[in-house]
C-alpha cells in the first residue's frame, strides 16, 4: 500500500477550472468504482491552494492515472499552477475513520 499527497497551488484565475476537473474526475471515479484506491481532494481556505490525498493499495497499478478524467485534469495543470506540485509519499501512523 502506498499513499501520496501532491500539493501545489493554481493561479487565483484557473482556481475553478481546476475544481471542476477535479469534480470530473470523481464522477468518473463513482462511476468506475476502481477497486484498491481511495482518493480526496481538499481546497486549502486561500481558494487556490490544493492537496490531493491517494492511497493505492497494489504497488503495480494506480487504478488512478488511467481514467480519461484524471488525464485530462494533468494535462494543462502545470499551466495552471503558480505553485508546482510536490509529491510526498506519506506512512501511516495511526488513524481514526480512515484506513491506513
Amino acid at each position: 500500500m502506498k499513499t501520496i499527497m501532491v500539493r501545489y497551488k493554481t493561479a487565483e484565475a484557473h482556481a475553478k477550472a481546476n475544481e471542476a476537473l477535479v469534480h470530473a474526475v470523481f464522477d468518473e471515479l463513482r462511476a468506475r468504482a476502481p477497486e484498491g484506491l481511495r482518493y480526496a481532494t481538499y481546497r486549502l481556505a486561500d481558494g487556490v491552494t490544493f492537496v490531493h490525498l491517494a492511497t493505492v493499495e497494489s504497488l503495480d497499478e494506480n487504478p488512478l492515472v488511467a481514467l480519461p478524467a484524471f488525464k485530462a485534469f494533468q494535462e494543462k495543470l502545470k499551466e495552471r499552477c503558480v505553485e508546482q506540485p510536490v509529491f510526498t509519499e506519506l506512512a501511516a501512523v495511526d488513524s481514526y475513520g480512515h484506513r491506513a
